[in-house]
């Protein structure tokens, strides 16, 4: 089954409310998945500085000295900011790779959620009332952010196999469906260097997306190429530093609603997800085309609409 939930805000004075309205929206689709639950939002960062969002389920012992570990390691400052179970790693961008490395090889209980400049990602297994309060969630401010709940039908229910799942720099998404052929696409993306920690078929489309733009294709291009090269039924929402895309399998059998309005626009598995959003009696409200890109960015002019490509 599962939820997807998506906000993107044209209206910055809302950046405070996004993740309050965001995380209304991830608790309305609870019967969709009660197993666990994510969200990643995107914030502004400093020039020069970058992110990294990281898990432990000890983090009381893993976190204590984690920044200064690392600060000595890169030789350079590195701030850690902790929520619960997570912490975000506040470090220059020149380190990030060398930061990823060193917590391979010396960290090997703490995971990494995502890494960016702008990107933070929060997620746990239980209800999402229950993530979201762990995190404070509602109290989070950004420009843009996606949110999953997970009923888990392919693998185990665990924090590393929730949504959202971050493959490439303040890159991420979130999926209901199912990929038939993401043992063989995984193979083929570990040899050409993409990084998958999980077996769970979310993350190879994530991977899948991450390699296309890699390889020159922009977001859009990629989900265009997705509707080819991905067997199965899907309904993917996509976030990236600037902005977040929608595509739906051909068959389209996974419920989707749209709405836009001047200040954001919004994505539901369900249309209750969206029914408490300011504005929303006159928003622009439909169900997204199958097989079908549309793709929202900060770097549009103002009155940007969807893409259909």
């Amino acid at each position: 089954m599962c939820g997807i939930v998506g906000l993107f805000l044209k209206d910055q004075s809302l950046a405070p409310q996004l993740g309050a309205m965001l995380t209304d929206m991830l608790i309305t689709m609870t019967d969709r998945g009660p197993d666990s639950a994510g969200i990643a939002i995107y914030g502004g960062s400093e020039t020069g500085r970058a992110k990294l969002t990281v898990q432990s389920h000890s983090p009381d012992a893993d976190f204590e000295t984690l920044a200064a570990d690392l600060s000595e390691a890169l030789q350079d400052q590195v701030l850690i900011h902790r929520t619960d179970t997570h912490a975000v790693l506040d470090l220059a961008s020149e380190k990030l790779a060398a930061a990823r490395e060193n917590l391979v090889a010396h960290h090997d209980s703490v995971r990494v959620m995502s890494e960016g400049e702008s990107l933070e990602i929060y997620k746990e297994v239980g209800l999402p009332k229950d993530v979201a309060e762990r995190f404070d969630l509602s109290g989070m401010s950004g420009t843009h952010g996606i949110g999953h709940t997970r009923m888990a039908t392919e693998s185990a229910v665990t924090t590393m196999g929730a949504h959202p799942f971050n493959t490439g720099l303040d890159q991420c998404l979130v999926h209901n469906g199912s990929l038939s052929n993401h043992n063989s696409l995984r193979r083929k993306l570990r040899r050409e260097g993409v990084h998958i920690q999980t077996e769970n078929d979310t993350e190879v489309g994530a991977a899948y997306l991450t390699w296309k733009m890699r390889e020159g294709a922009s977001l859009g291009e990629a989900l265009e190429s997705s509707l080819d090269d991905l067997d199965g039924f899907f309904t993917f929402v996509v976030g990236t530093k600037d902005g977040f895309g929608v595509v739906r399998d051909p068959i389209a059998c996974k419920p989707a609603v749209m709405a836009e309005t001047d200040q954001y626009v919004a994505f539901g598995s369900e249309y209750r997800a969206l029914v408490n959003l300011p504005g929303i009696e006159e928003a622009r409200v439909w169900e997204p085309e199958p097989a079908t890109v549309y793709f929202w960015s900060h770097n549009d002019a103002p009155t940007s609409q969807d893409k259909a490509a």
